[in-house]
C-alpha cells in the first residue's frame, strides 16, 4: 500500500447528497451452487479483466462490500461507510442510485486502494450486476435492501433468485438481507455467506430485531435486538424506511465485528445535507481503445 494516504472520506460519491461453495445452515450445497455454471465472456467481462490487470488488481488488498436492492442503496452505503470509518477503519464509498460503469468502478478501486483504504463500499442496482460489473472481484459482503420491482421490465424475485449472475452467487464472505422483504423467502436459502448470514427487520425472526422505533421532525431513533443484546440507533434521517436501512447497516458492522459504539456513533454522525457533492472518475478504458465483442468462452 502507498506510504502517502490522503484523505478518502468520500472519494467518488457520485450522488450530489453524498474460495470455497457456499452452504446452507444443514451443511448442504443450495441448488445454485451444486453446478458450475459456465460464464459467457461478454464485452463488460472482458472488459472487467483488462481494468483489473492494467490496474494491477487493487481490490486484493482490500474487502468489497456491495449494497443492492431496489431502494435505500445510497443511504445504507453512507451509514455503512461512516460506521467502518468509526471503527478506525480506512474506507471509501462510491454511492449512487444509478448505474456505475465498468471503467468507473475500477478507477474508483485503484484510487482508493493509492489512498490506503482497506474497506470499499460500492451501491449496484440490478442491472449494473447484470452487466458483470463486478467481475473479477472478490465480494466480501453483499447487502440486500429490498426486492421490490417497480416497473415492468425488471425480474421477478424468482428471475432474480435464480440468475446466476447475482452478487450471492459470487460466494461472497458476507450476506446481511432483509427479514421484512415480502420476497426474503424467495432468497433465504440459496443467498447465503461463506462465514456468516445476518438478517434484520422488524419481523421477530431477524437475527437483527428491530424492537422499537421513534420518528422525529428532525430525525429518528431505533431500539435493536441482535441476540438479546440491545442497543439504540438514532439518525439525522425521519422515515420509517430509513430505520430499515440503519438496521441494514448495523447488521453489516455486526457481521464483521464491530462494536455498539462504531455502529452507534457511525450512524449518528451519517448527514446527508453535510456531504460535498465530489465528481465521479469517467467511465473509460486505458488509452480509450474499444474493446471488441468477445466469443463465448469455451
Amino acid at each position: 500500500m502507498p506510504e502517502d494516504k490522503s484523505d478518502i472520506a468520500n472519494i467518488y460519491d457520485n450522488q450530489a447528497v453524498s474460495e470455497g461453495q457456499k452452504k446452507s445452515k444443514n451443511g448442504k450445497t443450495p441448488k445454485k451452487s451444486a453446478k458450475k455454471l459456465k460464464k459467457k465472456l461478454t464485452k463488460n467481462r472482458l472488459k472487467a479483466k483488462i481494468l483489473n490487470t492494467y490496474y494491477g488488481h487493487p481490490a486484493r488488498d482490500m474487502k468489497l462490500i456491495v449494497v443492492t436492492g431496489m431502494t435505500g442503496k445510497t443511504t445504507t452505503a453512507h451509514f455503512i461507510h461512516h460506521i467502518i470509518g468509526e471503527a478506525g477503519e480506512r474506507v471509501a464509498v462510491l454511492a449512487s442510485e444509478s448505474e456505475i460503469k465498468t471503467g468507473m468502478l475500477h478507477k474508483f478501486l485503484s484510487d482508493a486502494w493509492k489512498a490506503g483504504a482497506n474497506y470499499v463500499i460500492v451501491t449496484a442496482p440490478a442491472e449494473s450486476i447484470d452487466d458483470d460489473l463486478f467481475a473479477e472481484l472478490d465480494i466480501f459482503a453483499a447487502v440486500l435492501t429490498d426486492y421490490v420491482p417497480s416497473h415492468i421490465g425488471e425480474p421477478t424475485a424468482k428471475e432474480f433468485e435464480k440468475d446466476p449472475n447475482t452478487l450471492f452467487d459470487m460466494n461472497p464472505s458476507y450476506v446481511i438481507l432483509n427479514r421484512d422483504d415480502k420476497h426474503y423467502d424467495d432468497f433465504k436459502l440459496t443467498f447465503r455467506g461463506d462465514k456468516g448470514t445476518i438478517t434484520y427487520g422488524e419481523n421477530p425472526g431477524s437475527d437483527l430485531i428491530i424492537e422499537s422505533t421513534k420518528l422525529y421532525r428532525m430525525g429518528s431513533e431505533a431500539h435493536l435486538n441482535y441476540e438479546g443484546h440491545r442497543f439504540m440507533v438514532a439518525s439525522f434521517l425521519n422515515k420509517q424506511t430509513d430505520v430499515s436501512y440503519m438496521a441494514c447497516a448495523a447488521a453489516l458492522g455486526i457481521a464483521i465485528g464491530l462494536d455498539d459504539e462504531a455502529i452507534e456513533n457511525g450512524i449518528a454522525s451519517y448527514d446527508p445535507q453535510g456531504i460535498t457533492p465530489i465528481d465521479a472518475p469517467k467511465d473509460e478504458t486505458p488509452d480509450e481503445k474499444p474493446v471488441d465483442e468477445p466469443k463465448d468462452e469455451e
